[in-house]
């Protein structure tokens, strides 16, 4: 019985794939808070990357061949985009608030242990439904 199959756990590995991709844009976010006129990022939503109505990121245009490549690839169906909601802006045009970062980190935290667990409680129901053995 294939578990990634079933929509319980189909779930939680999209949902645990989905704050992957966020915690690490949050991390890039953090590594370029002194980078003058870098914008902070943000992912779309869990609900968008779910129903497929984004198409998935092909990375960054690149309009000259000297261009350095983007790092960041999302799996798909996640799109990366400017951050709307970023508090203030610094002089330097970089909108980065290390503060409102560590916040969105800590969300993305708590929902990854509750994804996890899921996945876990959902694989312990399998276990006593085929063994019987609590």
């Amino acid at each position: 019985m294939k578990l990634s199959g079933m929509s319980l756990f189909q779930l939680a590995s999209q949902r645990m794939t989905w704050l992957g991709a966020r915690q690490s844009v949050i991390s890039e976010n953090i590594a370029n808070a002194d980078t003058p006129h870098y914008r902070a990022r943000e992912v779309s939503s869990f609900g968008e990357m779910v129903e497929g109505s984004t198409r998935p990121q092909q990375g960054m245009a690149l309009t000259n061949m000297r261009h350095i490549p983007g790092s960041t690839s999302a799996p798909d169906g996640v799109r990366i985009s400017e951050d709307a909601d970023a508090w203030e802006s610094a002089i330097g045009g970089n909108n980065v608030v290390l503060e409102q970062q560590t916040i969105k980190s800590s969300e993305v935290a708590g929902s990854y242990r509750l994804a996890a667990d899921l996945y876990r409680k959902g694989h312990d129901l399998l276990t006593v439904a085929v063994t019987g053995v609590r």
